[in-house]
């Protein structure tokens, strides 16, 4: 055991675009983006491969950028079940090595393996062997940061290890001066373009001239965020990698873009009840209820300021999908300008179990309750589209297409 933590940060190279080139031979040395469906307006390229990238194109750009950039660009509509099925195998290969595994994204792991040294070896083994176990069994090359804490095998592993031939970096704290203080300040976990603004004009332009100011500086102007910051720099983080990160939940909510301007109430009602009805059926899935409630719409320009994000607080909390949705219209009819809308979303707040319900004595809660969970079971079984509701067959409404899709993307 040693005295200080070994944390990785694994990332997988063009996740999406290497799991095609892997399923695909005959596309391997061609620049291939992933990228939604142009009719629907989900053009974005989610993943270009490092040919792809090599003639500028980037990720989330939109399509027909990309292909102004490469005139023979390979475009591959995504698959999302599979990357979820893989990301899951490539976890599987990371837990030969710990059991201290935690996603960040899906093609992002963090692993503790400060205790498997005395097994396989030091961390540098212990890297080089889960990166060939990760090409060998899928295809994917996988670049990996070293640190003892989590923010330094991030930062190690997207500025240092990504741009390394052996896709490796071991950024350590005792080094930062002469490593991570040297990049520009928007290389430092956390900051933004917008924050980065803000430190130009301050006339910090590199992470060390960051790393030398007061934190109490720092604190007096951006509250806690600027010790965060400044914590980042010299590579201070306490957190653990662990596998309950992501088991507490503050809200529930879900968001979509609409293939085409709504114009009307009665359309825009169509998808907030269907939204109503998703947030609620996870909601149950985990079996919480929520007493805030939130609506937001925004319209076709995304950079004008038509849109509201509004919300209230319930008399007492619920996953009941009516309830939910008739408190999401109360809103939308109190701050809707009568303005085309192109995305809306609904959001569930103040979460709390849902094994203990107030009673009413003049609605059948109960019934309602076991209604819910039964249709919840159908679903599970047959798919989301298995029951919908009537005004789901209507012209306004997307809920058999969103059931073809996982996060937005076909499966």
């Amino acid at each position: 055991m040693t005295s200080k933590r070994i944390v990785f940060l694994a990332d997988m190279q063009s996740f999406y675009a290497s799991i095609e080139k892997a399923a695909n031979p005959e596309i391997r040395n061609k620049p291939i983006v992933v990228a939604g469906d142009p009719e629907r307006r989900s053009g974005v390229v989610l993943a270009a491969c490092p040919i792809a990238k090599s003639y500028g194109v980037t990720t989330a750009e939109a399509l027909w950028q990309a292909q102004q950039k490469c005139r023979h660009l390979v475009v591959v509509r995504p698959r999302m079940e599979t990357y979820i099925d893989i990301s899951l195998q490539i976890t599987r290969i990371f837990e030969a090595f710990t059991d201290l595994v935690e996603p960040y994204s899906i093609d992002e792991q963090f692993l503790d393996v400060t205790g498997s040294v005395g097994l396989f070896g030091d961390a540098w083994t212990i890297a080089r062997e889960i990166r060939r176990r990760v090409w060998l069994e899928t295809g994917i090359h996988c670049r990996i940061g070293i640190g003892e804490n989590k923010v330094l095998a991030k930062m190690a592993c997207d500025n240092f290890a990504k741009k390394r031939e052996e896709g490796i970096f071991w950024l350590k704290k005792e080094e930062l001066a002469q490593t991570l203080w040297k990049l520009p300040i928007e290389k430092l976990f956390g900051v933004g373009s917008r924050m980065k603004r803000h430190f130009h004009r301050m006339g910090i332009y590199q992470i060390g001239q960051l790393a030398n100011l007061s934190p109490a500086l720092l604190i007096r102007r951006w509250g806690i965020n600027g010790e965060v910051l400044w914590r980042t720099a010299h590579g201070l983080d306490d957190s653990p990698v662990s596998l309950h990160t992501h088991d507490t939940q503050k809200g529930i909510g879900h968001h979509m873009t609409l293939p085409r301007d709504y114009h009307t109430a009665a359309d825009i009602k169509v998808v907030l009840l269907e939204l109503s009805e998703e947030v609620c059926r996870r909601a149950r899935h985990k079996q919480l209820m929520g007493s805030v409630v939130s609506v937001g719409c925004r319209g076709a320009d995304f950079d004008a300021s038509h849109g509201f994000w509004r919300q209230l607080k319930l008399g007492e909390a619920t996953n009941d999908a009516i309830t939910l949705y008739e408190a999401a219209c109360r809103l939308f009819d109190r701050h809707w300008k009568e303005t085309p809308v192109r995305s809306v979303g609904v959001h569930l707040g103040q979460l709390q179990p849902d094994n203990v319900v107030q009673l009413n004595l003049f609605a059948d809660t109960e019934k309602q309750r076991s209604l819910a969970y039964a249709m919840d079971g159908i679903r599970a079984r047959y798919g989301n589209d298995a029951i919908l509701r009537a005004v789901s067959l209507l012209g306004a409404g997307q809920a058999r297409e969103r059931a073809r899709k996982i996060g937005g993307h076909y499966k």
